[in-house]
């Protein structure tokens, strides 16, 4: 399309300032402007990203060694999930982000987890087969040496309120204006489409796209142009959280953890300054007191008087994401729970795939027709990959585990991968018949399914028979990445360089 010669984006945060700074960097002749109003509160908590993130700051060549620091960021190679499936035997399994190194290991993992399902006792903890595993147990920085020749992937832990504000600050510095106002109208042109917004004292913006970043209020799409919301009630039951805060930890791990509680599951963020604490949990299933002493509990906390934030969640996604001359970002498109991390990396797909599609041609209603199939199928991809973690679950100690346990509620997608699965088929193959790739993609899979020990009994082995050749021990893989751990320095040592200590 033509540049868009006045784009209005309503809200700031993370979300706001992200889509400013992409926005200003694709279409340097537009005139963009976020309004923020200054009585609305800013959702900040401890959070993690993908590595999405690490593309995002190279984009706007920022190094690590200069936000990081403004926002108490560390690196985060790994999730650690800790007692989701104790009827495997397993205490924790690690989902660990992909590098160009596990090139050398995938197929070994692939190998021994489609042998384990045949009975063959092998190694497939995916903690052993890749390579951020390895630098997650050691608390070591993926940042790669000068001689090392593979490229790793990583996403950080930061503080989301502190990221908006360094992004608020590159984003004006690129000419974006930054307006505090309180909008208290929105006007539609005749067809539709949204015309002006109306501050509280008068002012009046024109915009010729609106782009909404105001989170579950939704001002402009849900409750402007009435846009229906499509929940994902039915199939993730969590509608709650419980903030709590800790102090620092004194090594600072570069993984974050997802512990299963009695009717949710806590997160552990690693912070420069702090760690963030937080219980996602089902209002359906615990009060929100219950929530808060059985957190304070497990942080060892029952008798501290640190504060709490209480947040509700609505779990789903806009039926449509760009409509009329409106694009919805953040909160306001849609939320899938945090356990995966995926909030900003969708924020920064929506944008940059509205930014590569449209920024040359004109937009017709072909084109948001097929950009809102496109961001719903992500939203959707990524919810068939969290509600794997809830429907695969061995726990027993609720009501709550047993009801996700028993929901059939599943899409297509999703029964298709876990049928491929426990029929013994090429699962890899699989993934690829559904062009999942870009979603959560094959290593990702074997990584969620292996590490809840969804397998048969082991099979009885006749005397005589030869023995498995298992490319864990053949390859030296556990020998091949300890050797590759000792390019990366310890994370606290690499932050205080940054930090000139």
């Amino acid at each position: 399309m033509a540049i868009m010669h006045r784009i209005a984006i309503v809200g700031g945060g993370t979300a706001g300032w992200m889509t400013a700074c992409l926005m200003a960097k694709a279409w340097p002749g537009a005139e963009i402007s976020v309004i923020e109003s200054p009585d609305i509160g800013i959702i900040g908590v401890g959070e993690g990203s993908t590595p999405s993130l690490k593309r995002f700051f190279r984009q706007l060549n920022i190094p690590d060694s200069e936000w990081m620091s403004a926002c108490n960021a560390t690196y985060k190679t790994n999730i650690e999930f800790i007692d989701w499936s104790p009827a495997s035997g397993r205490h924790s399994y690690s989902h660990p982000f992909i590098t160009q190194l596990d090139s050398f290991s995938e197929r070994a993992l692939y190998s021994n987890c489609f042998s384990r399902r045949m009975g063959i006792d092998v190694e497939t903890r995916p903690e052993k087969f890749l390579f951020n595993a390895y630098l997650a147990a050691a608390a070591r920085a993926p940042v790669t040496p000068a001689n090392f020749p593979f490229r790793l992937e990583y996403g950080y832990h930061f503080d989301a309120f502190l990221l908006g504000q360094f992004l608020r600050k590159k984003a004006t510095d690129a000419k974006v204006q930054h307006l505090q106002l309180t909008i208290a109208q929105v006007v539609q042109q005749p067809n539709g489409d949204l015309k002006e917004l109306v501050s509280q004292d008068g002012q009046r913006i024109s915009a010729d796209l609106f782009v909404d970043c105001t989170g579950f209020g939704s001002l402009l799409m849900q409750k402007t142009l009435a846009v229906p919301f499509e929940s994902f009630a039915s199939n993730l039951f969590n509608d709650s959280a419980l903030v709590i805060p800790t102090a620092a930890l004194a090594e600072l791990p570069v993984q974050t953890k997802a512990t299963a509680l009695s009717n949710g599951w806590a997160w552990q963020i690693p912070l420069q300054n702090r760690t963030g604490n937080g219980y996602v949990f089902s209002s359906a299933f615990i009060n929100k007191d219950q929530a808060e002493t059985e957190l304070r509990r497990h942080l060892g906390l029952l008798n501290s008087d640190v504060q709490s934030r209480h947040l509700t969640m609505n779990v789903g996604q806009l039926k449509q994401h760009w409509y009329k001359n409106c694009l919805a970002l953040g909160l306001a498109q849609g939320f899938i729970e945090p356990l995966e991390a995926t909030a900003l990396h969708l924020v920064q797909t929506a944008v940059e795939i509205f930014i590569d599609q449209y920024s040359l041609s004109a937009a017709t209603p072909s084109q948001q027709s097929h950009y809102n199939q496109s961001i719903s199928e992500r939203f959707d991809k990524v919810r068939d990959y969290i509600v794997a973690h809830y429907k695969l679950n061995s726990r027993d100690d609720s009501d709550y585990w047993r009801a996700n346990r028993a929901n059939t509620d599943l899409s297509d997608s999703l029964l298709q991968i876990l049928d491929c699965w426990y029929r013994k088929n090429d699962l890899d193959q699989e993934i690829k018949r559904q062009q999942l790739s870009s979603h959560f993609g094959t290593t990702s899979w074997h990584c969620l399914l292996s590490g809840y020990g969804v397998y048969p009994a082991l099979a009885a082995r006749p005397n005589g028979e030869p023995k498995y050749i298992d490319p864990f021990k053949e390859q030296q893989l556990e020998a091949f990445f300890s050797a590759c751990l000792l390019n990366f320095m310890p994370q606290n040592e690499l932050l205080n360089i940054y930090q000139g200590t």
